[in-house]
């Protein structure tokens, strides 16, 4: 009997390019920009470059974006990582939470927290937000493994995190704008 085949390796899948619209333009002289415009990335720079030139600033250009993205998108580890990072410099480290994730069906919060089992949810509507405001809801949501309620207590805590009032005046005016019915709960106290 012949020994058996070692199994093949497929090649790992990676996800699509995303689509790159190059716009060149006479009158940019020096200056090249990106933008994201919903799927699709727009590079514009100056009509008279070449091709090679063309490449290496649509490499940059997606790179920098890319990293633009990892910042204002964590992913639910970084979420976590980011969390106790907060829970240590605005709370004392008292708040401990044992997961940190994005979800989709928050229709009427900015975040919820489970005392109980230490979870925590984010709104992916804080997505693409500044990152002191998604800080702002974590510190909201970490101070309530601390303390249940919006009482004087819970406030307290809350208040720890310097951007609290700018974050939450962000909010409202995101909801308001928005025309959003979003719970109170990160109003401040009062």
């Amino acid at each position: 009997m012949p020994p058996p085949r070692p199994a093949r390796r497929l090649p790992a899948l990676s996800p699509p390019a995303p689509e790159v619209e190059v716009r060149r333009s006479a009158r940019r002289r020096r200056t090249v920009s990106a933008y994201r415009d919903g799927d699709r990335t727009v590079v514009m720079i100056p009509a008279r470059m070449t091709r090679a030139e063309e490449k290496h600033w649509v490499a940059l250009m997606v790179e920098r974006l890319a990293k633009q993205d990892r910042r204002r998108r964590p992913d639910d580890d970084e979420l976590l990582a980011r969390a106790c990072d907060l829970s240590r410099r605005h709370l004392g480290g008292l708040a401990k939470p044992a997961s940190v994730r994005w979800v989709t069906n928050q229709g009427s919060r900015w975040g919820s927290c489970t005392p109980v089992d230490g979870s925590i949810r984010l709104s992916s509507r804080l997505q693409g937000m500044p990152s002191w405001v998604v800080d702002y809801v974590l510190v909201h949501e970490l101070a309530h493994l601390l303390v249940t309620g919006h009482g004087p207590r819970f406030w307290a805590q809350v208040e720890g995190y310097p951007r609290s009032e700018r974050a939450r005046g962000y909010l409202e005016g995101v909801a308001a704008t928005a025309g959003l019915d979003i719970s109170s709960d990160v109003d401040g106290p009062g």
